[in-house]
């Protein structure tokens, strides 16, 4: 090696560091002096060989590589070959030059990933642009793959639960397909995040992912913002627009909330899923596009279907693969995977140390209700995060808003609460209630299956120190269902 990398002193801690791979010194040295007096570091290798052994150093600072077509042993094509097949040096940019340049090496070497190719004898200003343009798209080629990496890891599904992993199984399934899919699950599962999943592992996954909220786009809008309008189509139309349809081509559409969907909006996206073609408002002419749709919904479509809200055959023709998101309810065991990430996931965005959570948050965490599903935890994880110091305790999350009256585990207050009356069986008098000739006619048998209902409950919550846990195990109920029963029938601590 005739320069060694530790000699070169960079003008600046930043300074781009171009590699010369040429066995004519004279050369190195040439580049090496129009390279430093613009600010580059440099180093210089008169061999192949001794480069690609430079160049497999861990962290390796070379940002550019100038390589010479003819070299002793391995010549400057084979090298770039090799430098394309190692996944350390795939992305480094690689400026070819040439003595004795013909169309083949010239065609070989863009063939390969060379950005540039220019031949001897070199001029100064053409090797200082080429270097600096080349430079500059390898930092922006880079900055925007960290920005996809970061955003597909924002989009990440997460969670080992059994229902999770028959999501992924049925993800994996579906998606290298043409098939549309039908998303369903209750607001806040991650629906979304499914979507993403199915245009990432599909053939599509180089083209656009359009997202539409069908239920934010006014009536009078949708066919406009779905299929586009020429210019003077409507008071308004001041410019030809491309609707999501024809953004999306090459790619998947994402119709979010498509159960909100207008019915005359929706007879125009069936006809556009069965022909491939669309027409902007106030054109006649047909545009063949290529979209693959998916769709999301947390109502009920075959019930919308049955009232006449939705169309059956559109219903139909989206519900070809339906997924289904588990509510969170169904994957308590994903809770604390999910709090870590967002908790990480939070620090990170706003510049904090990482927290960490204590174990009993996550307990306290699974005793929740989660109507608001993955959504709403994630709310309370970023609130926990604010209130908290190094560590999120119990007393940092925020007050359950969904929470019973009274606390599960709290002690019995003094004293108790009155009795309900008794319930009398086998009596000469019927029960009394609320009946159509008003009071003192005979109670209704679901008034009086509610009262007995409303009683027991009394009694067991009473006989368990109003522990709800332990009350719901001794009923044989969901948890979540004894909450709703206590609120239903205004069940008060110390009845």
């Amino acid at each position: 090696m005739s320069e060694n990398v530790t000699a070169q002193t960079p003008l600046t801690p930043v300074s781009p560091m171009v590699m010369v791979v040429d066995d004519e010194k004279n050369i190195r040295r040439t580049l090496e002096m129009v390279l430093t007096g613009e600010g580059y570091r440099f180093v210089g290798a008169e061999s192949a060989e001794e480069a690609l052994a430079l160049l497999a150093q861990p962290n390796s600072p070379v940002d550019l590589v100038i390589l010479d077509v003819k070299l002793p042993g391995i010549s400057g094509l084979e090298m770039l070959e090799r430098m394309r097949k190692d996944d350390g040096m795939r992305e480094l940019p690689v400026v070819v030059i040439s003595g004795h340049a013909t169309v083949h090496d010239a065609v070989q070497a863009i063939k390969l990933g060379a950005a540039d190719f220019f031949e001897k004898p070199l001029n100064r200003e053409r090797v200082l642009v080429s270097v600096r343009n080349v430079i500059k798209a390898a930092r922006l080629a880079r900055t925007v793959e960290d920005m996809r990496q970061q955003i597909q890891a924002r989009y990440e599904m997460i969670g080992t639960s059994a229902v999770m992993q028959k999501l992924y199984k049925q993800i994996d399934q579906v998606a290298p397909t043409k098939a549309s899919v039908l998303i369903t699950g209750e607001s806040g599962t991650g629906k979304e995040l499914v979507s993403r999943a199915l245009h990432r592992l599909s053939p599509r996954a180089d083209g656009p992912f359009v997202k539409v909220n069908c239920a934010a786009i006014p009536r009078e809008l949708i066919e406009s913002e779905l299929f586009g309008h020429e210019r003077g189509s409507f008071t308004g139309a001041q410019a030809r627009k491309r609707g999501f349809f024809e953004q999306a081509h090459g790619g998947t559409l994402f119709l979010d909330e498509i159960g909100d969907m207008d019915l005359a909006a929706q007879a125009k996206v069936l006809r556009a899923l069965q022909s491939g073609e669309i027409s902007r408002v106030g054109s006649e002419h047909l545009i063949h596009v290529d979209v693959r749709v998916v769709a999301a919904t947390n109502k009920d479509l075959a019930r919308e279907v049955s009232a006449g809200r939705f169309r059956e055959d559109l219903f139909f023709r989206l519900n070809v693969f339906p997924l289904k998101c588990p509510s969170l309810r169904e994957r308590l065991d994903d809770i604390r995977p999910l709090s870590d990430a967002f908790v990480a996931s939070f620090c990170a965005d706003n510049g904090l140390r990482l927290k960490r959570i204590d174990a009993p948050v996550y307990e306290a965490l699974r005793s929740r209700q989660w109507p608001g599903n993955v959504r709403e935890l994630k709310n309370v994880i970023e609130r926990a995060s604010i209130l908290s110091g190094d560590v999120i305790t119990i007393a940092d999350l925020p007050e359950d808003p969904h929470a019973s009256p009274f606390e599960e585990d709290s002690p019995e207050p003094d004293g108790e609460g009155p009795d309900l009356p008794p319930l009398e069986f086998g009596t000469s008098e019927p029960p009394t209630g609320r009946g159509a000739d008003g009071p003192g006619t005979r109670m209704t048998l679901r008034e009086f299956r509610e009262q007995a209902e409303r009683r027991y409950i009394v009694d067991t919550l009473r006989s368990l120190d109003w522990n709800i846990s332990r009350a719901a195990i001794e009923l044989g109920v969901e948890r979540t269902n004894l909450h709703k029963k206590i609120r239903a029938y205004g069940i008060k601590r110390g009845e």
